[in-house]
């Protein structure tokens, strides 16, 4: 199996919780914030603009969260850091968004209610796509 290491953000502590408990239960190296500020400020002080590399291999947001939501974080960050990739979070996920989304640089949008076996599949095979 590929571990890997990951960024969870979310505000709601229940499914913060599930997310990485279980992804953890499958061996990944798991860092957990609570808001937008600490998602910024976790990804924000692990890049060095332009030439470096973030210490995750993928980042999992929830969109809509206090203080800046993932999407913002996502297209501010992107704008000026070499960010690992980053898979947007959402109850409230209509085409605009998606669109959005993928406009900033999110390589999967996945939408609320989340059936965590599939989210921990989605992670190992995106992992595995990653390493070959």
């Amino acid at each position: 199996m590929i571990c890997g290491r990951l960024l969870v953000a979310e505000d709601s502590p229940a499914f913060r919780y599930l997310v990485a408990s279980a992804l953890r239960a499958d061996g990944h190296h798991v860092v957990e914030v609570s808001n937008g500020v600490d998602l910024m400020d976790t990804l924000g002080g692990s890049l060095i603009p332009e030439w470096g590399a973030a210490p995750f291999d993928l980042v999992l947001s929830d969109v809509r969260m206090p203080g800046w939501s993932g999407l913002d974080a996502l297209a501010s960050l992107g704008q000026d850091f070499a960010l690992p990739p980053v898979v947007l979070m959402t109850a409230f996920g209509d085409d605009e968004l998606h669109r959005r989304a993928k406009r900033a640089g999110a390589v999967a949008v996945l939408d609320k209610p989340i059936d965590i076996d599939d989210l921990r599949r989605f992670v190992i095979q995106f992992l595995r796509r990653k390493v070959h």
